[in-house]
C-alpha cells in the first residue's frame, strides 16, 4: 500500500486530507491519494474555452490542494476578483487575501506588476518610473508587455525564496488562465521575450520563466471543458498548440457532466408512459426526464470523441450543479469530485483516501 505525501513549507506533517464529516472513522488516516501528478506541482495553469467555468475549476482544485495541507494560492489575470466575491470577500485588487485555512488569492495586473518589478530592480528610481504616466504608457503599449509582467508575478508566487519584501511562500499557484487562444499565448511569452531581447535583465528573467513553465515536474496545464461539440474541438486543438510550445496537457476537467439516471429499459417505459397519459403535468414531466436523459446522451458521446481524440490524458468528470450561483458549498462538493477524479488506484485497484 503506497501512501503519498507532500512536503509543506510550514508543518513537518506529511500532507494529508483534513477529516471531513462522513469521511472517515474517528482515527482513521485520512491519506492524500494521489493527484499527486497534479497537485505535486508548484504551478498550475487552468485554461480553456471562454464559458466553460474554468474559474469555477481553478477555485475547487485551490480548495482541495487547501484541505491537503498545501498552502494555496489562486491567481486571477486582468484584475478579475470572482474568487474573492465567491467568498464574499471584500474584493482587493493586487493583495494576497486569505479566504479560508491555506487558501490565498490574488488579483493580478500588468500595470502593478510592473511597479513591484521595477521597485525590487530598480528601487527608488524604479518607483520613480513606475509612477511616470509616460512611461507606464510607453511599457503598456508594447506587445506582450501585459502578458510578460502577469506571468512575471505569477513565476514570483511560485518561488520559495519570494522577491517580495515580507511575503511567505507558497506551496502552490494555481492560475486562472485566460481562455485557450490567450492562454497559450501567455505561456508562449517568456520564451518570446528571452529571444527578442538576447541579453540584459528582461531576456534573463523571460528565460528563467519559460525554463520554469516547461518543467513538467514543476508546472501543469490543465484544460476546462464542457460535454460540447465547440469546446471538444477547442480543447483538442489547446492540446496540439501545447505540442507545438514543447509543453503538455496534463489534464482535462469535462465540465456540467449530466448524471445518466436511466437505463434504455427505462426510457422506453417513459415513453410508452408519455403515450398513454391523459395528464398535461405527468406529460411535462416525462418530456422533461426523457430530454435530460437524450442531453446526457448526447454529453458522453462527446465526452467519448474528446478521450479518444487525446489518447493517453485523463479525463475528470464534473457533475452539472443545480444552483442559482457557485457559492462555497457548491465549491466544497465540486472540490471532492475533483479528489475522487484525480485519486489514483493503489495496485490491488483500491483508492486511499
Amino acid at each position: 500500500m503506497r501512501r503519498v505525501t507532500h512536503t509543506r513549507l510550514y508543518s513537518q506533517t506529511p500532507g494529508r486530507f483534513l477529516p471531513r464529516p462522513g469521511r472517515a472513522a474517528a482515527g482513521a488516516s485520512v491519506f492524500c491519494p494521489a493527484v499527486p501528478g497534479l497537485l505535486d506541482r508548484r504551478l498550475i495553469f487552468v485554461t480553456g474555452k471562454g464559458g466553460v467555468g474554468k474559474s469555477t475549476v481553478a477555485t475547487a482544485l485551490g480548495l482541495l490542494a487547501a484541505r491537503a495541507g498545501l498552502r494555496t494560492i489562486v491567481v486571477e489575470l486582468s484584475s478579475q476578483e470572482r474568487v474573492q466575491r465567491t467568498f464574499e470577500h471584500q474584493a482587493e485588487l493586487f493583495r494576497e487575501v486569505e479566504l479560508a485555512p491555506r487558501l490565498f488569492t490574488i488579483s493580478v495586473d500588468p500595470q502593478h506588476s510592473m511597479e513591484e518589478y521595477l521597485r525590487i530592480r530598480i528601487g527608488p528610481l524604479g518607483h520613480a518610473l513606475g509612477s511616470s504616466k509616460l512611461f507606464q504608457a510607453f511599457a503598456m503599449a508594447t506587445p506582450g508587455m501585459r502578458e510578460l509582467l502577469s506571468i512575471g508575478k505569477i513565476w514570483e508566487l511560485a518561488q520559495l525564496q519570494r522577491k517580495t519584501r515580507g511575503a511567505a511562500p507558497y506551496d502552490l499557484v494555481i492560475v486562472d488562465a485566460p481562455a485557450t487562444g490567450h492562454g497559450v499565448g501567455i505561456l508562449r511569452t517568456p520564451r518570446t521575450f528571452a529571444e527578442i531581447a538576447r541579453v540584459g535583465p528582461i531576456a534573463n528573467q523571460g528565460r528563467d520563466i519559460a525554463a520554469t513553465i516547461a518543467d513538467p515536474s514543476f508546472t501543469a496545464v490543465v484544460a476546462v471543458a464542457l460535454p460540447e461539440e465547440m469546446p471538444v474541438n477547442e480543447t483538442l486543438s489547446l492540446r496540439d498548440a501545447l505540442d507545438r510550445e514543447g509543453l503538455t496537457l496534463q489534464r482535462v476537467v469535462m465540465n456540467a457532466v449530466y448524471p445518466a439516471r436511466f437505463s434504455d429499459d427505462q426510457v422506453a417505459e417513459l415513453n410508452g408512459a408519455l403515450e398513454r397519459s391523459e395528464s398535461s403535468l405527468a406529460r411535462a414531466a416525462v418530456r422533461a426526464a426523457v430530454s435530460e436523459h437524450l442531453r446526457a446522451e448526447t454529453q458522453r458521446e462527446q465526452i467519448g470523441r474528446l478521450r479518444d481524440g487525446l489518447g493517453g490524458s485523463v479525463v475528470v468528470e464534473l457533475p452539472f450543479v443545480f444552483a442559482d450561483h457557485i457559492g462555497i458549498p457548491e465549491l466544497e462538493r465540486l472540490a471532492d469530485e475533483l479528489e475522487l477524479g484525480l485519486a489514483e488506484p493503489d495496485p490491488a485497484g483500491e483508492v486511499l483516501i
